[in-house]
């Protein structure tokens, strides 16, 4: 998106300023070449109702991107590098775009779809489509970018731009934020920040009553609180509408995906990735049956290579949240899967645990995750 927004007219002001019926000429503000403003100022929104006024109020629902999953204003979707972020956010511009069910099952409102794909290039933006499409033809209302200016140089004004020239657009994606958040001002505290720069892009969502889908990182550090694994400081969900944290293990075709958010039920999907599509789908049943039997399968395997281990370690070295582990390791004592031993040190069921060999010298498990197998496609 450089300079020009994504396509459609520039409005140009009338040459009396701008004009509503009831005002008539107002006081013009013409705008430098480079710059376009987002409006004129609106008259004050009332702000403060009687409790009985207020209850009295009929207000429309929700717009919804994807019905229980992303709805209108700004929605976080966070999770580690190459673990599927810009396949799923690909996933739903193409579906919604063409109006097909998201995450392939999940029935959707047709529209305008804005994707900015700013660490792409286009041979492979063009690639990835390829391959979720399969032989199926590229919708057309689906617009693709892969540049935007910073918010505070810009590109609140690009994004609002496209999203007056396309009314009824449902949905814009910018992956990823980092690219378009800007720099912090000197001396302003993290949080504020961090606060300040999603509400730019907030009020943009806000005023067109749109999803706007921000790819974000998670931190290295496991947490029990998905949200708290949140790259940045609280200032960032707090001031999203909603937040989902995507989770899968490395060599994992099924994830989970976490949602919380104002208008969205805090729950979690069971997801599967179907690396030779690019596609990821919704699975029945829930998250937590996936979870747990991956999870099961995962430490068994690491355990019997590396006896001796607490959860907190397990947990780092699967990358899998440190209380999920802690139950499953809980459970899998009372299955006979694994002992536990003083100190809360976990080893095969079996296994004495007294010191003996160095497991590294031991032969491994054929489905251990020290042995180098044939891996998935890049997730992205």
């Amino acid at each position: 998106m450089n300079t020009h927004p994504a396509p459609g007219p520039h409005p140009h002001p009338p040459p009396n300023g701008p004009q509503t019926a009831v005002q008539g000429a107002q006081s013009a503000h013409v705008p430098s070449p480079d710059r376009r403003p987002l409006e004129a100022v609106p008259p004050p929104r009332r702000t403060a109702w009687e409790a009985t006024d207020l209850m009295n109020m009929t207000f429309p629902e929700p717009r919804w991107a994807v019905p229980g999953l992303v709805c209108e204003g700004v929605t976080l979707l966070a999770g580690p590098p190459k673990v599927g972020k810009s396949w799923l956010s690909l996933n739903l511009a193409l579906d919604i775009a063409a109006g097909r069910p998201a995450l392939g099952s999940i029935e959707v409102e047709p529209g305008p779809v804005l994707y900015l794909a700013l660490e792409d290039t286009p041979r492979r933006l063009q690639s990835r489509m390829r391959t979720v499409l399969a032989d199926r033809p590229a919708p057309e209302g689906l617009t693709l970018s892969i540049a935007c200016e910073p918010m505070p140089a810009g590109g609140d004004e690009q994004i609002d731009a496209w999203l007056t020239a396309n009314p009824g657009a449902r949905l814009v994606v910018i992956d990823v934020f980092a690219k378009v958040r800007g720099s912090a001002p000197a001396g302003v505290a993290a949080y504020d920040a961090d606060y300040s720069a999603m509400g730019r892009i907030k009020r943009v969502a806000d005023r067109h009553g749109v999803a706007i889908l921000l790819i974000h990182h998670v931190r290295k550090a496991a947490a029990e609180d998905f949200l708290a694994t949140v790259s940045g400081t609280n200032g960032l969900a707090g001031a999203a509408d909603a937040v989902l944290v995507l989770e899968r293990a490395r060599a994992q075709a099924d994830g989970v995906l976490h949602v919380t958010g104002r208008d969205v039920d805090e729950t979690d999907y069971p997801l599967a990735f179907h690396a030779e599509r690019g596609a990821w789908e919704v699975l029945d049943g829930r998250a937590s049956d996936y979870l747990l039997r991956d999870t099961r399968s995962q430490v068994i395997r690491y355990v019997r290579d590396y006896p001796g281990q607490k959860p907190k370690q397990i947990a780092e070295a699967l990358q899998i949240e440190a209380g999920t582990v802690r139950q499953t390791v809980r459970r899998m004592v009372d299955d006979g899967q694994l002992r536990a031993a003083p100190g809360g040190y976990y080893f095969p069921a079996g296994d004495s645990g007294d010191g003996g060999d160095d497991p590294a010298d031991e032969p491994l498990s054929l489905l251990s995750p020290r042995h180098s197998g044939e891996p998935l496609p890049d997730p992205g």
